[in-house]
């Protein structure tokens, strides 16, 4: 991984933990979706029309074909992880989401994509992988009645971002479609508020009701959310899909961290370990 990758990276991670954070607090439903997607097209305008004016793209059908597909890939993603934080905890739901996606993400990099990481690097993801799941909690904790749906959803958005994470790379890499990240970003989630648009349509009493609850939390995620997944696009365009899935899970380790110390979630030795494990994976990734 280069180092301009690794510093996107890791800047990706702490805006990803924050707004993740700031979704559990919210935990609401697609109306809420809708209203911090159409805050993020709002705040990502000027950088659309800056990309457009700097770098005129070419858009032809296969590239609206990936646009369209990765809005449905990303708004599978936020509606299955917004079901998990409703079911259950943030140090809980993050980590497995997080960690079986990139551990997907890689296996199918490998496989599909023809990427060659080094054994450090394999190493290196394999740690991460330990990291998070350790973090994830004690595996009897799966099987109460309180965790299995959030568990559940946890997992199915895992599988969403290894989908979404290889689609994304082969739009914006140069090897792929070479769209500019930014303009790809801001076009997939255009398309993906336009998807909600007649839904919260239909429930605007509960539209307004949810803009009064959690307008401060829509416009934390409309901000966070951009600048979280911009980043990891730029890292995917200049680097391979098994080095960045796993290192962007580092943002794992600040989302136990802030479940734990200002959601009253479960801590202890055991996610320290975790911990140690996924900055040692990140470690061997950079370097490998």
């Amino acid at each position: 991984m280069t180092e301009l990758a690794l510093v996107l990276v890791l800047a990706s991670a702490v805006a990803h933990a924050g707004w993740n954070f700031i979704a559990k607090r919210a935990s609401a439903g697609p109306v809420f979706n809708w209203l911090f997607d159409s805050l993020s097209v709002l705040v990502c305008l000027p950088l659309g029309i800056a990309q457009v004016l700097l770098q005129p793209p070419h858009l032809g059908a296969i590239e609206l074909i990936f646009i369209v597909g990765s809005a449905v890939l990303h708004l599978a993603y936020f509606l299955l992880l917004g079901q998990g934080y409703r079911k259950g905890d943030l140090s809980l739901v993050y980590p497995l989401a997080r960690g079986l996606g990139p551990m997907l993400s890689t296996a199918a990099a490998v496989l599909l994509l023809g990427e060659r990481p080094t054994p450090l690097a394999l190493c290196g993801a394999a740690l991460v992988g330990v990291g998070v799941f350790v973090l994830a909690g004690n595996p009897r904790r799966f099987r109460s009645s309180s965790a299995g749906a959030s568990v559940l959803f946890a997992l199915l958005t895992g599988v969403v971002i290894a989908g979404y994470t290889l689609w994304d790379k082969q739009a914006v890499s140069d090897t792929g479609l070479a769209i500019p990240p930014v303009l790809y970003f801001y076009l997939f989630t255009l398309c993906r508020a336009a998807m909600l648009t007649p839904y919260a349509l239909s429930r605007w009493p509960v539209v307004r009701s949810e803009w009064r609850l959690h307008r401060r939390h829509a416009l934390g995620i409309a901000v966070l959310s951009p600048l979280s997944y911009i980043l990891v696009l730029y890292a995917l365009s200049v680097s391979p899909v098994s080095y960045v899935a796993p290192a962007r899970e580092i943002g794992i380790l600040l989302g136990a961290a802030m479940g734990s110390r200002w959601l009253a979630e479960e801590a202890g030795r055991r996610r320290l370990a975790g911990a140690a494990a996924m900055v040692a994976g990140v470690v061997a990734l950079a370097f490998g």
